[in-house]
Order: structure tokens, then sequence, then C-alpha cells
């Protein structure tokens, strides 16, 4: 794989902390960015393992293994399930443009 995508999680990492509060899953202000974190980085890494697949072809399997990952703390997959695609949706949007 020829993406270092473990090395730009920083940057996506402070993408999401600045921009998680605009999220239709966040705007109701209850849940700080702790919560959404590991499904940001989750699906972050997940796209990335999963280049030239589409989210319905995988979301099962994401949700199956999502009780496994490392940095998962407690959420659960419904709480971070949209945080989840959020990044996923990025890194596939940024890599069909060319810019990942």
């Amino acid at each position: 794989m020829a993406d270092n995508y473990p090395q730009d999680w920083t940057a996506e990492d402070t993408y999401w902390s600045t921009n998680y509060r605009n999220r239709p899953y966040a705007s109701a202000g209850s849940q700080d960015y702790e919560t959404y974190r590991p499904g940001y980085r989750y699906g972050y890494e997940s796209a990335h393992r999963y280049q030239g697949k589409n989210w319905n072809d995988v979301e099962s399997d994401l949700s199956s293994s999502w009780n496994t990952y490392e940095h998962r703390s407690s959420s659960t997959w419904e709480q971070v399930k949209a945080a989840v695609r959020d990044a996923w949706d990025r890194v596939t949007s940024n890599r069909s443009l060319g810019t990942r």
C-alpha cells in the first residue's frame, strides 16, 4: 500500500476535532470529541485498508470488527457509526480527487 496512513492520522485528527460539532450526529452537543474520535480513526484507517471497496460492501465487516479495534475505547458501534462513515467518505472522496 502506497499510503502511509498512520502518519497522516494527526492531520485528520486535527480536522475532525475542529469540525465534528458541525456534523448532524454531533450537533446536539451531548457528546464531546472523544466519543467520536475512535470512529473517525477507524473510518480513516479502514478506508485505506479496504481501498477500492465501497462503504456498502464493507459496513458489516466494520461493524463486526469494531469490538476488537484497538482504539475503540468504550464507544459502541451505534455511537460512532456515522463518524466512521464520515471519515471513510472523506478519505475516499479525497482519493478520487487525487488529493491523497
